[in-house]
């Protein structure tokens, strides 16, 4: 997919609203320090913003991070903006108190060195939020990667995440609906790990 075309679009292509699981999760985030993952064009991290995080916002798409800080400004809110290849973007050990990643699919290669770094970066009872398309997600016509490869398992993250507490671990089929992009019944996985 190239995220600079699919974000040149008008409009936001997966809405401007945060992330149904974050919403039902983010009263357990620790406040302070958070990192987005694959934030795209912003809808999380102004969310978080807005809720008093100091939100770092890593995307590969110079595009969608220009909408994600145009979406902060417009809703009067801060965030910081990074653009990175999450294949070489490096996590400092214990620096943040939440770090999240939704729809992040990336290579299993990368995913799983990156998932590592995650759990290195929170500090001592900091959490990771997780949403992302599950393997089931293969057949639907409801958005996600077309590669089994770049979807998730429980079994995997579980593995990946190694070194975290899970207050919640499932896989799912719920809608979604979040922009054009995620739209209707999909198969997903979520987690909540707390770094002990």
């Amino acid at each position: 997919m190239n995220w600079n075309e699919c974000f040149s679009e008008p409009g936001f292509a997966y809405g401007t609203e945060p992330n149904d699981f974050l919403v039902s999760v983010v009263a357990r985030i620790p406040k302070g320090r958070l990192l987005s993952l694959a934030e795209g064009e912003g809808r999380n991290a102004v969310y978080l913003a807005a809720l008093g995080y100091e939100v770092t916002a890593v995307d590969g798409s110079p595009v969608g991070l220009r909408k994600a800080e145009e979406l902060a400004a417009e809703r009067g809110v801060a965030i910081k903006t990074i653009l990175a290849d999450l294949g070489e973007f490096e996590i400092e050990p214990e620096q943040w108190d939440g770090i999240i990643a939704f729809y992040c699919h990336v290579p299993s290669s990368i995913r799983m060195t990156l998932h590592r770094a995650v759990v290195r970066g929170l500090k001592p009872g900091g959490m990771f939020a997780l949403e992302a398309f599950s393997k089931e997600q293969i057949g639907n016509e409801t958005g996600g990667p077309k590669s089994l490869d770049m979807l998730m398992s429980l079994d995997e993250l579980r593995g990946e995440c190694a070194g975290l507490d899970f207050i919640h671990a499932k896989e799912l089929q719920r809608d979604v609906h979040e922009g054009r992009g995620h739209t209707g019944l999909a198969s997903v996985v979520q987690i909540l790990g707390v770094k002990p």
